[in-house]
Parts: C-alpha cells; sequence; structure tokens
C-alpha cells in the first residue's frame, strides 16, 4: 500500500512537492484554501487584459524542466519558454536610458556608450558574480543548512577556502561603489537586492551572485505567460495521480507525540481550472472582469462535511512559516527567534489596461527613483512608500499579444512597499498612484493616466490575506544581515520527524527558483 502525504498549499513549491513524492511512490492530497492553483504565481483576466498576478521574472527553466524529466515526461509535452534577447530596459528622469542586452559582450559596449563606463568594469562584476555562485551553489542552495553533512563534504571545503570572495562583511552598495564609478550603474546593480525583498545598504555583498541568473544564465519568458509554469506543473501532478483540493483551507496539523498523523481541513475541495480567474477571486474586487471557462471542473475526492483529522504519513507545509506554527501547530514548540526576525518588503502592485502601445517599452522595464537610499531608508526604517519610488514595469503582451486587446498593453507596475504593519493603506495608495503617474508620465512625454482602461491593486495586506505571508512579505524573513541564509527555518522539523517545510518563507529563500529548489531539498529528506 502506497504511503500517503499531505500538501499543504498549491504554491510553485507545493506543486513540485507533489511531483516529487509521486515519483517517489506517494499518494499526495494538496489542500489550497483559495479556489485557484499557484499561490502568488496565478493570473486574472479583466476587460479584455490578462494579468500575470506575481512574479513577472523567468529565470533557471532547467529547475522547471527537472521535474517533468523526473517523471519520465517530455517537459515540451507541457512547457515551452523562449529566451530574451534583453534583460530590462532602464530609465532615468533626466533623459538617460539603457538597455541591459542578454548578450554580456553588447550590454558591457551599451554602458560604455551611454554611461562611459569601462566595458571591463561591467564584465569583471559578472565574472564575480558566477564565481560567488560557483561557490555557494552546492553548498546553500541544493542542501539543508541544518544537516551536519552540508558542511562536512568537498563542497563545503571549496567554500571555505573561498569564503573571502563572497565579501559577506560588506554590504552590496559598498561593493558596487568599489566596482563601479557611474552612480547609475551603482544603482542599477543595487536593485538586485529587491530581488529577494533587501536593502542594498543593509544586505551582504554575497547578493551580488543574482545577476549571474540573468546574464551569466539568461532570463526567458512562458509563451503561456507566468501561469503557463503554474498551469504546466499542476496538469504534470495530475497525470501523476495528485488530487488538488481547493477551496479547502487547512486548519489544523494533527500530532501525536514526535510525529504528525495528519490534518484537518475545511471546505468543499473542488478542483478548479487553469489561469483564468476574475480579478474578484483573486482578492482585487475589480469591477466587470472575465472569467475564462475551465476546462477541468471535475471534484476530486470531496472532504467530510464537519472537520475531522484525515490520516497522512507525511505532512510537507508549503504555508508561511509564521502561519504554520501559529495558526497550525500553536502548541508545538515555537522557533521564536526565527518567526521574530524581521520581514522582508512587500509590494504594492497597479495592474491597468493601457489603451496604447509604447514602442519604446519591452518585457521589462525599470524607471529609477532619484534618490535611491532614501527611498530604501522610506521602505525599512520608516516603514512608509517613498514620495519618489522605483517603478518596475512589465508588458507581457510584448511576447504574448492576445494578453491584450489590439493596439493595447497590459501593464504590470510593481512598487517596493514596507511590509505591512498597519499602515494607513489606503491614503498611501492614493497618493502612490499619482507619483507612479508622473514618474511613468514624464518619461514616457505622455500623460498616461487618461489611457487607463481598467484597473486592479494588489497591496500587503492582501497579499497577506491570499497568500498567509506573515506581513504580506513577499520574501519571508529579510536578507539584511550576513547571517540572514541561517536565520530561515530549516526544511525538517526538529520536533516533528516526519513534518517538512518548503516555500519562499525558509531555506533557501524566495522567487521562483529558490521556492523550487526547497522542494527538492525537503523531499531528498524523505
Amino acid at each position: 500500500m502506497s504511503k500517503t502525504a499531505a500538501v499543504i498549499g498549491a504554491g510553485i513549491a507545493g506543486i513540485a512537492t507533489a511531483i516529487r513524492l509521486a515519483v517517489k511512490g506517494f499518494q499526495v492530497d494538496v489542500f489550497e484554501a483559495n479556489t485557484y492553483p499557484g499561490g502568488k504565481l496565478s493570473g486574472f483576466e479583466q476587460e479584455g487584459f490578462r494579468f500575470d498576478a506575481g512574479p513577472s521574472l523567468f529565470t533557471m527553466p532547467q529547475l522547471v524542466e527537472d521535474l517533468f524529466r523526473l517523471a519520465g515526461r517530455n517537459p515540451q509535452d507541457y512547457f515551452e519558454y523562449i529566451r530574451l534577447d534583453e534583460t530590462c530596459r532602464y530609465f532615468w528622469d533626466d533623459g538617460t536610458r539603457l538597455t541591459a542586452w542578454a548578450d554580456r559582450q553588447r550590454f558591457a559596449r551599451e554602458v560604455e556608450t551611454q554611461l562611459g563606463e569601462s566595458a571591463s568594469h561591467l564584465l569583471d562584476h559578472l565574472d564575480d558574480s558566477a564565481t560567488k555562485y560557483s561557490i555557494t551553489e552546492k553548498l546553500f542552495l541544493h542542501r539543508s543548512l541544518h544537516k551536519l553533512s552540508t558542511w562536512f563534504n568537498r563542497d563545503a571545503l571549496h567554500g571555505y577556502l573561498n569564503l573571502p570572495k563572497l565579501e559577506v562583511f560588506k554590504t552590496m552598495n559598498r561593493a558596487n561603489e568599489q566596482r563601479f564609478r557611474h552612480p547609475k550603474l551603482v544603482q542599477l546593480f543595487n536593485r538586485y537586492a529587491t530581488y529577494n525583498g533587501s536593502d542594498p545598504y543593509q544586505t551582504p555583498a554575497t547578493l551580488n551572485i543574482i545577476p549571474h541568473l540573468e546574464y551569466n544564465i539568461g532570463t526567458f519568458f512562458p509563451k503561456a505567460g507566468m501561469i503557463g509554469i503554474t498551469n504546466s506543473l499542476v496538469r504534470l501532478a495530475e497525470d501523476l495521480g495528485v488530487r488538488f483540493h481547493f477551496n479547502a483551507r487547512v486548519t489544523e496539523i494533527v500530532t501525536d507525540k514526535n510525529r504528525v498523523v495528519g490534518v484537518v481541513a475545511e471546505g468543499r475541495g473542488q478542483r478548479a481550472g487553469g489561469g483564468g480567474q476574475m480579478a474578484e477571486d483573486l482578492g482585487f474586487g475589480a469591477a466587470d472582469a472575465s472569467l475564462s471557462p475551465d476546462p477541468s471542473p471535475a471534484v476530486h475526492s470531496p472532504l467530510p462535511s464537519a472537520p475531522c483529522p484525515l490520516p497522512y504519513d507525511i505532512v510537507v507545509s508549503n504555508m508561511d512559516v509564521v502561519s504554520t506554527f501559529r495558526k497550525l501547530l500553536p502548541n508545538a514548540r515555537q522557533p521564536e527567534r526565527i518567526l521574530r526576525q524581521p520581514k522582508s518588503s512587500s509590494g504594492l502592485i497597479f495592474y491597468w489596461g493601457i489603451r496604447r502601445e509604447f514602442p519604446e517599452l519591452g518585457l521589462h522595464n525599470i524607471f529609477f527613483s532619484n534618490d535611491y537610499r532614501a527611498e530604501f531608508d522610506a521602505l525599512f526604517q520608516r516603514k512608509t512608500l517613498f514620495d519618489d519610488p522605483t517603478v518596475y514595469l512589465n508588458i507581457t503582451s510584448k511576447h504574448k499579444p492576445d494578453d491584450a486587446p489590439p493596439g493595447c498593453e497590459n501593464w504590470f507596475i510593481l512598487i517596493n512597499a514596507p511590509n505591512n504593519e498597519g499602515q494607513d493603506w489606503e491614503a498611501l495608495i492614493a497618493k502612490t498612484r499619482q507619483n507612479v503617474i508622473r514618474k511613468l508620465s514624464h518619461n514616457l512625454d505622455v500623460d498616461v493616466e487618461p489611457l487607463i482602461a481598467c484597473e486592479s491593486i494588489l497591496d500587503p495586506r492582501s497579499i497577506e490575506a491570499r497568500t498567509s505571508s506573515s506581513q504580506g512579505a513577499l520574501y519571508g524573513n529579510s536578507s539584511n544581515n550576513r547571517f540572514a541564509a541561517f536565520l530561515r527555518h530549516a526544511n525538517f522539523s526538529h520536533e516533528f520527524r516526519n513534518l517538512y517545510f518548503v516555500g519562499g518563507s525558509v531555506h533557501p529563500g524566495g522567487g521562483i527558483p529558490l521556492c523550487l529548489l526547497s522542494a527538492k531539498i525537503a523531499t531528498d529528506l524523505i
């Protein structure tokens, strides 16, 4: 008889965990409180526009493909993507514009032409990023930091011998100022601290490994949009016999001494369809959103009408680790030192349908603040939104034209925001919306506001409500100190020997690649 596993949460790490467990021979049930899969990696439609709701950057596609190959399937039968020729387009209010080309040499020439910075400085920085990645990858990203075996092997020795190259005692900003002469290039590479919700003026220079993923490995775009990652993996999981229960909230992890014995879940357990959710279903409260037909409205194993324990041999939580302990394991030992760590930044997202096309914009666009240090001071010290915010603009209709009506574009606008501590979000959102419109209008030389055909908004409060992310933090604990890697919860429980943890709030961290690696680390321990 097959062993059974319950996975709490159908985020990308939960889906990947379910696939890996099914390959190991487990009968897997995934319980998701929402009516759709993917967690932050979801999507919705509104007035003829389609939006990816959360993550918009796709790197390390091999981590997705590995799941199909592990299951003995051809990745191309489920999932297709393209490699991008450019990484991002950068804009400054003084009129400076810079395209970060995927080709390193071409990017270096662009930097030399536009900023007067030596091409060798850029290429040296990218080489250094690759070196940092090679030192940390096998030691920190593919293994549990909480097992002695991690620290006593050839990869660990390689890490010890090269520890000075990681620059753990230097901030990212300090390292970048020493590398580059032009402040705009320092700002450009300081931006990578935001990839895990951190402050470049506090986070260690070790995180300069992040540009390696974009410039030395590459950036990519799923042909079906980012939601295509979620939908293809759900399809693979179901082909392997995984059962998904949506609108099924787990309210308790049941324990007996040093073991977990099951979960208590409530809800209908209905199987939801693909990525075509309504804005209202995703918690945006937008009017006149359209729902795509559900292609597979089957119902898997309806839950009991009254909540009662459902027995499982193992349980894996893809829920935020703070919520897991506080809500599902209130009587267990609480790892207070980890749970009380400062949280990463959150985000404020505007989803705008735009009645015009802008050829000067690409898939990924950044409009920088004129005072980056003050912006991060506002985020992490004053816990508020800066009046001159850096604006990230993603437009998937550049590569997927049916994401917007003809002659239109779907704008996903992300502003770094503090995590939720009870701020007056309504006032902050209203002010920031005008600040964003002002910055975009200035840089694009057109009044953007009349072009907005429809709008939805996601803020730290709704992120917290939809994803159970503590304080709406996008990446769990912040990485604003050199010991941050050791202040994330392990992928296993020290108290319960058959309880495991995956997702962005535990080791190795947030973002699609690290969430997928958390699933690998956890299931390798089973």
